[in-house]
């Protein structure tokens, strides 16, 4: 499972010109999911990115985590994150988890967020997507459940 995690002041997410999700202070996540991720890679990244301390304290200080803020979450499938680009110039996506079973982790993902009190947004899975944010920072982090 990969993650993009963006620190955000604001963040929302559009399909067919309707907005899904939008938050405010918070942590918008780009997921995608192989078709080798298990429970415990699902269980890894909700634990580090609902940690991940990237929030200033009042010292100026990377310290505090969202929940500390009071942040919510905007969470967006992104399958693009398995991009195999060594050859050619056309990526290669067959490292990406099959839509049905990836959807379901995604789905699982969110609930998991959901069920420990995060306001929680998201995108629509397999749609085609404009998301627009401001990174606070900024600050991006770039996680991999097999990197640990």
């Amino acid at each position: 499972m990969r993650a993009v995690i963006q620190k955000v002041t604001h963040a929302d997410v559009t399909v067919e010109g309707k907005i899904t999700g939008a938050i405010g202070l918070g942590l918008m996540v780009l997921l995608g999911v192989s078709d080798a991720d298990t429970d415990e890679d699902l269980d890894y990244m909700v634990r580090k990115i609902t940690q991940l301390r990237i929030f200033e304290d009042d010292q100026d200080k990377m310290n505090l985590s969202v929940r500390d803020v009071g942040g919510a979450f905007l969470v967006i499938s992104q399958f693009t994150l398995f991009a195999n680009t060594k050859k050619g110039n056309r990526p290669s996506f067959i490292e990406a988890g099959a839509p049905e079973f990836s959807n379901r982790m995604y789905e699982r993902f969110i609930e998991r967020l959901r069920s420990m009190g995060f306001q929680t947004e998201c995108g629509v899975f397999g749609a085609h997507m404009q998301v627009s944010l401001l990174n606070d920072g900024p600050v991006t982090i770039i996680m991999d459940s097999k990197n640990r």
